[in-house]
């Protein structure tokens, strides 16, 4: 059950970067696209709650409800924040800060698939332990297998047009001048 998974997740992200990586027009396309719905789209991550509410339940472990869940929360909403912030000064891009944001987004989304699909097996043989076996069954199976590729692409539209920037001619903001 987690190959399938782990395919579902990487295969996306894998054929994005190389499309980014082989094909002008998609580039140019990516580094087109408006960071601020880039950014501000992230706020669905704060359904990350309903992780919670199936813990509650007794439909998924606590072990991997509560991280997923808080961790999708913290960036769906500070994403309303960031997306302010680059809508008031677009070079906010080129700061420590949303780089710091967009990968500690990535990270919550790689760390809840790599609890989630070690807690599918981690049922030894006591019946009913709770597993998230239900993350593998629709409709939970669209967390993992559409919406993380979806928004682990868009942390990384994020973060290719920040470094393009940096590399323009932008700088990290630290506060000082160049």
């Amino acid at each position: 059950m987690p190959l399938p998974i782990l395919l579902g997740v990487t295969f996306p992200i894998m054929v994005f970067l190389t499309l980014y990586s082989v094909w002008p027009t998609f580039r140019w396309f990516i580094l087109s696209l408006d960071l601020v719905p880039v950014t501000a789209i992230q706020a669905w991550r704060f359904g990350g709650l309903g992780f919670l509410a199936l813990y509650a339940y007794g439909i998924l472990p606590g072990h991997f409800a509560w991280p997923a869940g808080l961790g999708d929360m913290a960036i769906g909403a500070s994403a309303v924040w960031v997306a302010w912030a680059l809508s008031r000064r677009p070079q906010f891009a080129s700061s420590r800060s949303f780089a710091i944001w967009n990968l500690l987004g990535i990270v919550d989304l790689v760390v809840a698939v790599g609890v989630g699909a070690a807690s599918s097996g981690l049922g030894l043989g006591e019946y009913g332990e709770i597993t998230t076996g239900p993350m593998a069954r629709m409709p939970l199976v669209l967390v993992p297998g559409f919406l993380v590729p979806c928004f682990i692409m868009l942390h990384l539209t994020a973060l290719i047009q920040a470094q393009r920037l940096i590399m323009s001619g932008g700088f990290w903001q630290t506060g000082f001048s160049r």
